[in-house]
């Protein structure tokens, strides 16, 4: 449980985002939702409440340093501290493309929203998460492990932030501060977009997991962060939890 925890989602708005919220909500933590579009965040935030939770929400473009910051001084100033800050923000810039026909323009949504704000955040939480022993954590992808044909700047961006939770990691472990990645699987509105336009594809991924079903955001991933956020994750930092029903096994 995360009673009396306060926990800040960015890209909050909707598909895993969204679910990290709703979970973190029901366990009893105090979120806050951010989002491009502050109105969507306030819908999130409206279920939390709905749901008897507590709930707060922000425009973020997350790009923005002072949007982040803004952020993290919301959560303080409403819950009165903050456990954790959960970057989930993600480009939808990424193209399919061979390495030859890569475009230098093709690095910067991926870089601009995926890597950099991790700095942002990280600046910005870190006096909040040492007053609470809290974590920071990242969403990343099984392309930045396993790597992903046609996508490498994608699956380079994705290996780049388990490097950077790993020097966090080592940086901020000293000062209390935990750091770990998470590489979800799970059903989203972008997903269920997808599989309706390549209908084939929906038995071959429910097939390459040894679970036989597609992940729920809500239940499979809020609920493995969770894990990672309260106190029975303590003792973890540095790693990357893949939480795929086994597609991909270390």
């Amino acid at each position: 449980m995360l009673d009396g925890y306060s926990v800040l989602v960015t890209g909050a708005s909707e598909g895993i985002g969204r679910g990290i919220a709703l979970a973190a909500g029901a366990a009893g933590a105090g979120v806050v939702v951010t989002a491009l579009d502050a109105g969507s965040a306030r819908l999130v935030a409206d279920e939390i409440r709905a749901r008897r939770g507590r709930a707060a929400f922000a425009g973020c473009d997350v790009t923005r340093r002072a949007d982040i910051e803004a952020a993290v001084g919301l959560a303080c100033s409403t819950f009165g501290r903050l456990d954790a800050i959960i970057h989930n923000a993600n480009s939808t810039g990424a193209r399919a493309r061979s390495v030859e026909d890569v475009l230098d323009g093709d690095w910067y949504p991926s870089l601009a929203v995926g890597l950099r704000p991790i700095f942002y955040s990280a600046r910005a939480a870190l006096p909040a998460l040492i007053a609470t022993q809290g974590c920071m954590l990242v969403l990343t992808s099984q392309s930045g492990i396993d790597g992903t044909p046609i996508l490498p700047v994608y699956s380079a961006v994705k290996g780049a932030q388990r490097a950077l939770v790993k020097s966090l990691a080592r940086e901020w472990g000293p000062l209390g501060v935990r750091v770990n990645a998470i590489a979800p699987s799970a059903m989203t509105p972008a997903q269920e977009a997808y599989l309706l336009r390549e209908p084939h594809m929906r038995e071959h991924m429910i097939a390459r997991s040894p679970l036989r079903r597609m992940g729920d955001a809500e239940r499979d991933i809020g609920r493995a962060v969770n894990f990672l956020i309260g106190g029975e994750g303590g003792f973890v930092t540095g790693q990357t939890l893949v939480v795929n029903g086994g597609a991909l096994m270390l």
